[in-house]
């Protein structure tokens, strides 16, 4: 059973109760229908990255679901949360890729997807032998990586906000979304 495809969502909920608050961040990520299974960090070799539209027209309600998922929450008022899924493909079709995910408070869209991304890469960087400093900046290490011609591209999906001013459970959520079709 390994995945043909992935697609990434992403989606916000506001509601008294932090469950209801989940849900209806699966609606505006388009799955709350399916029953969701977490996985770890593995893209497949093969696997085919489509566009949410098109994935989300494989999914049937009650089916079950494989993801990898970021999710937060917070009932304190206007406190920053985020939550991002970060994507690295090696360069070889028959090899596996990464996927991480991070869920933070403090840090806006652009830096948790950033950070995503960067675990992502490093993570399979370090599986593919590539010779870096873990040290050095994530756009200096990014360059390192592709000029290696060994990953082909790293990319993330992040969800960012603060919570409800008058102390809604606000939930975020990004996932990566396999389907066996």
């Amino acid at each position: 059973m390994v995945p043909k495809r992935v697609f990434f969502v992403k989606g916000k909920g506001v509601h008294k109760d932090q469950l209801q608050s989940f849900e209806l961040a699966l609606r505006e990520a388009g799955i709350e229908k399916c029953n969701l299974v977490y996985v770890s960090s593995i893209l497949p070799p093969y696997c085919e990255i489509v566009p949410r539209e098109e994935g989300l027209k494989c999914l049937k309600a009650g089916q079950i679901t494989y993801c990898v998922m970021a999710r937060n929450a917070t009932d304190e008022p206007h406190r920053q949360l985020s939550a991002a899924v970060g994507l690295a493909v090696p360069a070889e079709k028959g090899t596996y890729g990464y996927l991480s995910e991070v869920h933070m408070f403090g840090q806006d869209e652009k830096f948790s997807g950033d950070y995503a991304e960067d675990l992502a890469a490093t993570m399979l960087a370090t599986t593919l032998g590539i010779d870096f400093n873990p040290d050095t900046a994530w756009d200096e290490r990014n360059e390192i990586y592709k000029a290696s011609g060994k990953i082909i591209d790293s990319e993330s999906i992040a969800i960012a906000t603060k919570g409800d001013p008058c102390g809604k459970w606000t939930t975020v959520i990004a996932a990566a979304i396999f389907s066996m079709e």
